[in-house]
């Protein structure tokens, strides 16, 4: 069975779900079965919401005050098991929590799932990749024709809603484009975080 909960860096991350809308050229499960101290991040099915809330009992969060969405998949494909998990962390255990996505989950589930991640997440960091749509398209490799738009938009509303959204990119990218997608969060009013290619 595969890791649902797993350390990495300091931070306890959960692993919902390998669905994924997007198809990232740089995406680290193409080359390794796990990352942190998780043996394997593939579910041979996605874990049920019973089964996150046994493995947030089982964790040892001593040191710990965020949990983090981010696995082997996009966690908004799973939005039942993460809204209903992240509630019962919050309540449970006190942690904040912070969710990694493409930004594309309102294009995935044809309706605004915003108001109800603003219930129960406290910071949402989306994946920008690149500064142009056309950049974007080529290394993201989304399902949706309108993925740009729909991630900027989603971006834009989650900055109304949720305490803290960031846009983060590799630093792959040229300081050209690194400081273009810095203009570009900063248009939407969110701050642009720059993450280590690992």
């Amino acid at each position: 069975m595969a890791d649902i909960l797993y350390n990495y860096k300091d931070s306890v991350y959960v692993n919902l779900t390998n669905k994924c809308d997007c198809k990232c050229k740089f995406c680290i499960r193409s080359h390794k079965n796990g990352v942190g101290d998780a043996e394997t991040l593939w579910h041979k099915t996605d874990p049920t919401l019973e089964e996150v809330k046994a493995a947030i009992d089982a964790y040892d969060f001593t040191g710990k005050s965020e949990l983090v969405y981010c696995g082997y998949g996009e966690p908004t494909c799973a939005l039942e098991a993460l809204i209903g998990s992240a509630k019962y962390a919050k309540e449970k255990y006190g942690l904040t929590i912070r969710v990694n996505t493409n930004g594309l989950g309102n294009l995935y589930h044809k309706t605004d799932i915003i108001p109800r991640l603003a219930e129960v997440v406290d910071k949402i960091s989306v994946s920008l990749n690149a500064p142009t749509k056309e950049v974007y398209m080529d290394v993201t490799r989304p399902a949706f024709e309108d993925a740009f738009e729909g991630m900027l938009e989603f971006t834009k509303e989650a900055g109304r809603l949720i305490r803290e959204v960031k846009m983060s990119v590799v630093d792959v990218l040229s300081e050209e484009d690194i400081e273009a997608s810095r203009r570009l969060a900063e248009s939407l009013g969110v701050e642009l975080r720059v993450r280590k290619f690992a």
